[in-house]
């Protein structure tokens, strides 16, 4: 029991050695590994060759089709031409049959059609072949779209052997053709073909139509030509022929296809499968086919005609069997090819088996480098199983490890100082916002001071005009009549004792809002802009700049005058220090609407020196002021907010060079 222990036991010592393995790793991948791949490719390729035929012969399908559509577009842009020509048009005019006749006759000729007619007042004014044709004027769809619609139309009709007659006993006999019976085609009693493809051309003339067509039975010309467009010499493989046929139904009625006496197929007959695919169903038929006499890959397609019945086919393809000995051919390269291969490369690879070696070669490189200081450096040996690999593995872990502490050492030593330099600049900030702050709170405390001295000085300039003005009053009534000659100048005292009056009010307003506040339901617009220049005065004059005023709203406003007042204030004076001496502004109010909402506007304009897109995007932020020392940065952030607070808005549109236009919507009470 224990010999095959100890034969198992160094069988698997032997598949651990480094020698066995290597050479199972190296026979391995050629010998099983790479015919497996070679096998799945070699019918993977077998199949995409097989689907790049079909895709050629679906784009050669798509020429002929194009070269079909563009004969059938040639004909009728023929007919529409003829029909606007002047000679067309001289003929008509003359009114002459006779001569028209001859006309039609040679325009036939020189298009190359079967027939051509010209259908007038519901008949056949004029034909040629000059035959009676009044009974067909109106079978046809394409006829029907010239005359009804005024448009040229073409399409493939199916003409019968009578309609072929009536042009004529050369025109039918062309398109008769003798059946010939043809292997897996559909059983059928027939034994001849006397109907006709044609292409059908209409387009519209003088108050009629011209009709012309072409019978493409036996029309051996078009189908050679078509051939030649699609399989032009060298296109194919040495040994395969291309063909082109057209179908009437299953019939081919003209064809370069070739019987076994190498005449052509005409009256052969599509097999059952192709015709249930293509004219049953209506599909398109790519795939491999029998024809005649052997087989070719293949393509079909349906013809339909004016009514939209499917009538007939057109058929390209090429021999598939030299496409088939070229692809053997290769398969059999490649074979010999790998059987060439293994002989050649095996003994190779067995040499090279004595790469094992280099593992050790390239720790001993490694400690090297790491120890002039190259951390990265690696043997970059495969892990496994083996003496060697494992102490290349353990090398490569340990060399992983001191890396990775190092890099961490640097990590949070950047940290570190990213940590220092974030909580360097947040002590900044906060101190420049703290110095932001002082300065407001100085500032504040300033203007209420100033509130309070304005106020005091009001009220003391209050008691002395009531004294003055009572006192003057008196002069005035005491001197009676001998006034009378300083009446002028006593209404001019008076006059600016009242002036003196107002600007102490609006001190007042100005310095205690409180006590001047308004309900905020209807306030007057106007009114408030109109008492505006006083409070500005001293600024327009410091600055020379002209001021005017444009007043056309007529709706009251929610906003307390105090704040209305406070709002213009700070646009007109930035727009006063905006502008260069000799400047303009001008304060115009309107009624506007925004969003449906009816309002006013109120628009403070100036010429001055303007802004940019930057700067007017921030110009309502807090403590941004472009005066530096001579501004806190709060006039139009606090203006935009009591605005705001009533549901109105304030923009700005600011042109540099050019001055600033600010616009205060407020909604109407």
């Amino acid at each position: 029991m224990s010999e095959p222990q100890i034969t198992s036991g160094a069988a698997l010592r032997l598949w651990q050695t480094v020698r066995v393995r290597l050479l199972a790793l190296a026979l391995l991948p050629i010998m099983v590994i790479l015919p497996v791949l070679l096998g799945v490719t070699g019918v993977n390729w077998s199949q995409r060759f097989d689907e790049a035929l079909i895709s050629k012969v679906n784009g050669e399908l798509t020429i002929a089709h194009q070269h079909l559509a563009g004969l059938m577009e040639t004909r009728v842009a023929a007919l529409d031409a003829l029909g606007r020509s002047v000679a067309f048009q001289r003929q008509i005019d003359s009114g002459n049959t006779a001569a028209m006749q001859i006309f039609l006759a040679q325009e036939r000729v020189r298009q190359n059609l079967d027939f051509l007619y010209l259908v007038q007042g519901g008949r056949v004014f004029a034909a040629a072949p000059d035959v009676p044709l009044n009974g067909m004027i109106d079978a046809w769809p394409v006829i029907e779209t010239a005359l009804g619609t005024g448009s040229p139309r073409v399409e493939i009709d199916l003409f019968s052997g009578e309609d072929l007659a009536r042009f004529g006993a050369e025109l039918a006999a062309r398109a008769s053709l003798p059946l010939v019976e043809t292997p897996a085609a559909v059983p059928t009693d027939r034994t001849i073909e006397t109907r006709g493809l044609v292409i059908h051309a209409a387009a519209p003339a003088a108050d009629g139509a011209l009709v012309g067509g072409v019978l493409l039975n036996r029309n051996l010309d078009f189908i050679d030509e078509i051939n030649e467009l699609v399989y032009p010499a060298e296109s194919l493989t040495e040994g395969s022929t291309g063909t082109a046929t057209l179908f009437l139904e299953d019939v081919r009625v003209s064809t370069n296809v070739r019987m076994f006496d190498d005449e052509r197929a005409l009256g052969t007959r599509v097999s059952a499968a192709v015709r249930a695919r293509v004219l049953d169903e209506g599909r398109v038929w790519l795939d491999r086919a029998f024809v005649v006499n052997d087989w070719y890959v293949s393509a079909y397609e349906p013809i339909v005609d004016s009514f939209g019945d499917r009538i007939g086919m057109l058929y390209v393809g090429f021999l598939e069997a030299p496409f088939s000995a070229a692809k053997t051919r290769t398969i059999w390269q490649v074979v010999i090819g790998f059987g060439l291969s293994l002989v050649i490369f095996v003994p190779l690879l067995l040499w090279w088996a004595g790469s094992i070696f280099r593992p050790l070669e390239k720790m001993n490189t490694t400690i090297t480098k790491v120890e002039h200081g190259d951390l990265g450096a690696r043997t970059g040996a495969g892990l496994g199983s083996d003496e060697i690999g494992r102490v290349a593995s353990h090398l490569d872990e340990l060399l992983d490890r001191l890396q990775d502490r190092e890099q961490r050492l640097r990590d949070w030593t950047e940290e570190l100082e990213t940590r220092v330099a974030d909580r360097t600049r947040d002590l900044q900030e906060a101190n420049r916002q703290l110095k932001i702050t002082t300065s407001q709170l100085v500032v504040s405390e300033k203007l209420a001071a100033i509130g309070e001295i304005t106020a005091g000085v009001a009220h003391e300039i209050n008691n002395p005009l009531a004294v003055i003005q009572g006192n003057l009053e008196v002069i005035y009534r005491e001197l009676g009549q001998q006034a009378d000659p300083f009446k002028t100048e006593f209404k001019l005292i008076l006059e600016q004792i009242q002036t003196i009056n107002v600007l102490v009010s609006k001190l007042l307003q100005f310095a205690r809002p409180e006590e001047y506040a308004e309900d905020g339901n209807g306030l007057e617009v106007n009114s408030v802009i109109s008492e505006l220049r006083p409070l500005i005065q001293h600024h327009l004059n410091a600055g020379e700049v002209h001021y005017a005023v444009d007043l056309a709203a007529t709706r009251l406003v929610p906003m307390n005058q105090t704040e209305l007042q406070q709002v213009l204030i700070n646009l007109t004076v930035n727009a006063v220090q905006a502008c260069v001496p000799g400047g303009h502004i001008t304060v115009a109010s309107r009624d506007a609407s925004k969003d449906g909402r009816n309002g006013i506007e109120i628009t403070v304009t100036d010429d001055g020196c303007g802004m940019d897109a930057e700067t007017a995007a921030r110009v309502f932020d807090p403590f941004f002021t472009m005066k530096r020392a001579e501004g806190t940065g709060l006039g139009l952030s606090v203006s935009s907010k009591l605005v705001a607070r009533v549901g109105g808005q304030i923009t700005v549109d600011s042109t540099p060079g050019e001055g600033t236009v600010f616009t205060v919507w407020l909604p109407a009470s």
